[in-house]
């Protein structure tokens, strides 16, 4: 380990809350690593826990944690190894952009139970992984064509960002007769270049000279960064004006109008800028006459028509144009001119644009003016009068107003949608023979206006959605199109705010206001939220903004994360039910019914019955659809008197879940009951089946019953009480016969778990009265044992659960 000068010169890399606290033990020495850059993440450093002397074991009990000092955390303790990994790549140039060559990062390991601080300090080493680049992508460079070979010129440098061997080490230039590369070392240990001119340039033969400037750093292997040069030849005035040819024969109409065009004359300069900038003039030789009669444009090199032209007159014209760079030593050429007049009678129709209203916007009104025409003729009779004419295929009209003026009409609503410019062509016809002809095509541009609304795919979104979802999951994406323009087709998404359960959607489901994906905000569970239904809007940014909303409609698919309930019979939570039967019960009796709830949908809600352990197979029979249990013989006394049935409920979900219920059955022999009707039910005898043994006992044990069932009903009739008067029926209490049956083997209301008691009671051969309680919508279920006639339940010993 490397040791710091003072522990004040730590402090400022500590955080603030670290040093204010009160620290038992800080290490005043700085443990030292050094890694390359760029290493992968997960790389593991060194053991810092062996490093630092620390035991694996206690990491955890001590809490320890890494701070880093830097934007970024880079680096990771791994708690049950104490090895030192990467977590993220590290850049040296990101973290160490300066060019020094030293780059650390610093660390604090602190534990509690005491609290320690220990110092660590990562070097990170270079590596090549830069190559040079040039501040810019071509350099362009300025040379005179009068440059002298040998001169030089400097270059801009490239630079990379790594440090060391691995930053620029020389410069690399294409091949050229005209340039070569000189590299010098600089003060700072930089290379400079220099371009070095081997030939004279001539700008006529090339104007522009592309080169490649490389750059090539020392690190193994090398990288390189390459930049265009462009070398621009400046021009001198060495070149004279030249002509397209030296001598013209031109012809041209009389009655010409003035200004019409005669010839474009056109010299050419190799030179460029002023050098090759060109004045037109008449010579010396040209006559008065012509010069008062042809007009020459000094810029263009146009003649024209400057006055009246009469074939009688005069039929021929020579004049001799000079044209003049304007250099600085002026250099110049000429050509000669015969110009010869034809007679005809040839004018063509004119269109003049007045006026032209472009753009418009769309939503413009009908018989708005677009434009005004003037069409005109030189001729005269049937050759000046002229017709004009758009094409028949678009929403305008003209209309012809006096002057031979025409203002072009929109004569149908226009749709920038549809078509978002209009190209239209005025056509003039003249009415001689053969008729002439001219056209004027002009572009009408519309401007949109925010006249769609957006549009959605559908009306009705339908998302299936799998109960326990992730929050923040997309679950669908409800994009709208506007046909407008800019603004008016920017679109914003939201959810129209509705309330389910004092719960707002927005707080259930979230909306990119940008692309419309949709999210959800929570994880819904399919038994409490089965669906949600709720519109998304969708608006534009114009002005007035236009909107649509659409009907979104979530469907909570369920799961098969809900296990059934045995709901019946009721038994504490892994306790046995125990149930007693006679042993006279006869076949096919209900001897009990299991009834199981599950709360996922009605697919994986469906439960089948099975038996998973029974004492007899051949005893009890189960339906697997309604639960119910009953005998399939009559017992015998070779069936032992308990019997264990354990039964398995399964639902219907891909994996199935089930739950079980343990029924313990006892047989007891069947005794006199007395009811309030005086019913006796006989009893049992076993029958013996050696008469001869016992014929002398069974005389003597005739008697003997004989006497006890005398004595026996006269205690009975003692201890009978007076039949009382049976309690009015209430609509809120239920008595049960020990045989009534019910028919039902689903449960869906919250009134299972008294049915299941219900059950279970009515069996025992008690009354089972359901009371509400004033307050909520639990029930009060009272069991009591059945007497010979109806009491009053106040009076009874009845013992009660509430639910």
């Amino acid at each position: 380990m490397e040791s710091i000068v003072t522990m004040q010169s730590w402090t400022r890399y500590v955080p603030l809350a670290i040093c204010l606290s009160f620290v038992t033990d800080v290490s005043t020495s700085v443990t030292h690593y050094s890694i390359p850059e760029e290493l992968k993440e997960g790389s593991v450093v060194s053991n810092l826990a062996n490093d630092i002397g620390l035991d694996v074991n206690t990491l955890n009990r001590r809490k320890m944690r890494l701070d880093i000092i830097a934007s970024k955390k880079y680096l990771d303790v791994n708690k049950e190894t104490g090895e030192l990994y990467i977590v993220e790549k590290i850049d040296r140039e990101l973290i160490c952009p300066s060019k020094s060559s030293a780059c650390y990062v610093r660390l604090e390991v602190i534990l509690e139970n005491p609290v320690r601080i220990f110092n660590i300090e990562v070097e990170i080493l270079d590596m090549n992984d830069n190559a040079p680049q040039f501040r810019r992508d071509v350099i362009y460079l300025d040379i005179s064509e009068a440059t002298q070979k040998g001169e030089r010129f400097s270059l801009s440098n490239a630079v990379d960002p790594d440090v060391g061997t691995n930053s620029v080490k020389t410069y690399h230039l294409t091949e050229s007769e005209y340039f070569s590369i000189e590299v010098q070392a600089g003060r700072d240990g930089t290379k400079l270049t220099e371009i070095i001119l081997t030939k004279a340039l001539d700008r006529e033969q090339q104007a522009v000279h592309n080169l490649i400037l490389t750059a090539v750093d020392g690190g193994t292997p090398a990288r390189s960064g390459t930049a265009s040069v462009i070398v621009r030849v400046l021009d001198t005035n060495d070149n004279t004006p030249t002509f397209d040819r030296t001598n013209y024969d031109i012809q041209i109409m009389e009655n010409s109008p003035i200004g019409s065009l005669v010839v474009h004359l056109s010299a050419t300069d190799l030179d460029e800028g002023t050098n090759s900038e060109i004045t037109y003039s008449y010579s010396l030789y040209t006559s008065e006459k012509t010069q008062e009669t042809f007009n020459l444009n000094p810029s263009t090199g146009e003649i024209t028509v400057k006055g009246m032209l009469n074939y009688e007159d005069m039929e021929r014209y020579d004049m001799e144009v000079i044209a003049t760079d304007k250099g600085a030593n002026s250099l110049s050429g000429q050509c000669t001119i015969k110009i010869l007049v034809q007679d005809m009678n040839d004018n063509h129709p004119e269109i003049s644009i007045k006026s032209f209203q472009s753009p418009v916007h769309e939503n413009i009104k009908l018989n708005t003016v677009i434009a005004v025409v003037s069409v005109s003729d030189k001729d005269s009779g049937d050759n000046g009068v002229v017709d004009l004419r758009i094409p028949d295929n678009m929403p305008f009209k003209l209309r012809e107003s006096p002057d031979n003026h025409y203002e072009l009409v929109v004569s149908e609503p226009l749709d920038r949608e549809k078509v978002p410019e209009y190209d239209i062509t005025f056509s003039v016809t003249d009415r001689g023979s053969p008729p002439l002809s001219d056209n004027e095509t002009m572009t009408l541009e519309l401007l949109d206006v925010n006249d769609n609304v957006p549009q959605f795919p559908q009306l009705f979104y339908t998302i299936r959605v799998e109960e326990n979802n992730a929050p923040g999951a997309l679950l669908s994406s409800l994009t709208a199109f506007d046909p407008d323009l800019h603004e008016n087709q920017y679109l914003v998404y939201f959810i129209l705010e509705k309330e389910i359960a004092n719960t707002s959607m927005s707080m259930l489901f979230s909306i990119n206001p940008e692309n419309g994906n949709l999210y959800a905000l929570k994880t819904f569970d399919y038994e409490i939220e089965k669906e949600f239904l709720f519109h998304i809007e969708a608006r534009d940014s114009g002005s007035p903004p236009l909107s649509s909303n659409v009907t979104v409609h979530i469907i909570i698919v369920d799961q098969n994360d809900n296990a059934p309930v045995i709901v019946s019979p009721w038994r504490a939570h892994g306790s046995v039910v125990e149930e007693k039967i006679p042993r006279s019960t006869d076949k096919g009796s209900l001897v009990a019914k299991v009834i199981a709830l599950d709360t996922d949908s009605v697919h994986n809600s469906r439960i089948t019955y099975q038996f998973l352990q029974v004492t007899d197979a051949s005893l009890f029979s189960l339906d697997q659809y309604n639960g119910e249990i009953r005998t399939m013989r009559m017992f015998s006394y070779r069936d032992p008197r308990h019997q264990r049935l354990v039964v398995v409920a399964k639902d219907n979900g891909e994996p199935a879940l089930s739950a079980t219920v343990t029924i313990k059955l006892s047989t007891m022999e069947t005794v006199v009951k007395a009811y309030s009707d005086m019913t006796e039910v006989p009893l049992e005898y076993d029958i013996f089946s050696d008469l001869n043994l016992y014929l002398v006992i069974g005389l003597g044990s005739v008697s003997f019953l004989l006497l006890i069932t005398i004595l026996v009903t006269i205690v009975i009739k003692c201890q009978k009480p007076n039949a009382s008067k049976a309690a009015p029926p209430c609509r809120n209490s239920v008595i049960s016969e020990r045989n009534s049956t019910i028919a039902d083997s689903t449960l869906v209301s919250n009134d299972a778990y008294w049915y299941s008691l219900f059950l279970a009671e009515t069996r025992k051969g008690k009354m089972v009265v359901r009371q509400p309680v004033p307050k909520g919508s639990r029930y009060i279920v009272s069991s009591i044992p059945r007497g010979t006639g109806l009491t009053d339940t106040s009076d009874s010993a009845a013992s009660t659960l509430q639910f």
